[in-house]
């Protein structure tokens, strides 16, 4: 009676060091060069972000550039999507559109199953613009938001961002403004079903200087600046699976992180998107001129504006 006492002991003791939760596994996903020095930095973000939450218990940050992770194969670079397999999280900060890395290849339906089985994917600028045709529908489903072309816009304005909801990811945050190139009239899931705003703003009369087109405006989002109608350019959302996941339209330009509040937000975000507890006074983290200048993408000096004839 006194061994089996003792061993029941033992396994007591023993038994929560073996049920310690394992590192909870975030994936940035950077996209490849464009756009002028300065903006859309995303491998110097990335591993920008990477650096700010290096150290915090229980997270393993991983970046993996050039739009999607890839592997050598008998000398040829073929999609490394395993390692996407045991991600709680996956964020993709990177290029849009046609050329957004999700739409390559099987990419959407590999994110599709990670997904399905509660990873949470986030979604930071121009990466929350998939296509019409091709990853919108998903977007809606797995992020909550999609910008939707000659419906959204993109213009360059100061994001006053004056109240921040009661939510983990505004932990710590305090009211910033920003000027970046705060896309709005996103196209949000109906209802807006499980969607929560984080950052709202009224956009100035500016930010409709442009003609129409595509990106840059159209009668109906003329209408809602006019009536200065409050528009949201961050959100997340829980899925019905359980699954999580947000949308950052901000991050054009790689100084932004500079700002401890975007930056806290951000940060928070990743972690509530792996379902990681995020601290009462948010993700701490400081950056210096240094760590800004690193891993810049090798860009040739903007070009000169030619002079009109």
């Amino acid at each position: 009676m006194k061994l089996l006492q003792t061993l029941t002991l033992i396994a007591a003791c023993v038994w929560p060091l073996g049920a310690l939760a394992a590192d909870k596994k975030i994936v940035l996903i950077a996209g490849k060069p464009s756009h002028g020095p300065g903006a859309h930095e995303h491998r110097a973000g990335c591993l920008l972000l990477q650096k700010c939450l290096a150290g915090f218990p229980g997270v393993k940050v991983f970046v993996y550039d050039g739009g999607w992770p890839t592997k050598q194969v008998d000398g040829q670079t073929v999609d490394n999507d395993a390692v996407l397999e045991d991600a709680d999280a996956i964020v993709i900060y990177s290029d849009g559109g046609a050329k957004h890395p999700a739409l390559g290849g099987e990419h959407l339906a590999t994110l599709g199953r990670q997904i399905k089985r509660g990873a949470g994917l986030g979604a930071i600028h121009y990466a929350v613009e998939p296509t019409k045709d091709k990853g919108q529908a998903e977007w809606l489903d797995w992020i909550g938001g999609a910008f939707e072309i000659n419906w959204s816009v993109n213009p360059h304005w100061d994001g006053n961002f004056k109240a921040l909801p009661v939510h983990a990811v505004t932990r710590g945050v305090k009211p910033f403004t920003t000027n970046d190139e705060w896309y709005f009239n996103m196209r949000f899931r109906a209802g807006m079903k499980g969607v929560t705003p984080i950052l709202t703003d009224v956009p100035p009369p500016s930010t409709m200087s442009r003609p129409d087109g595509a990106h840059s405006g159209n009668p109906g989002i003329r209408e809602l600046v006019a009536n200065q109608t409050p528009q949201h350019v961050m959100w997340v959302t829980e899925n019905a699976n359980g699954s999580r996941g947000f949308g950052f339209t901000g991050g054009h330009h790689h100084a932004s992180w500079q700002k401890e509040d975007q930056r806290k937000l951000v940060l928070n975000a990743i972690l509530w998107l792996a379902k990681v507890e995020v601290p009462k006074d948010g993700v701490a983290s400081t950056v210096t001129a240094a760590d800004m200048a690193a891993n810049l993408d090798p860009k040739p000096p903007a070009a000169t504006k030619k002079k009109q004839k």
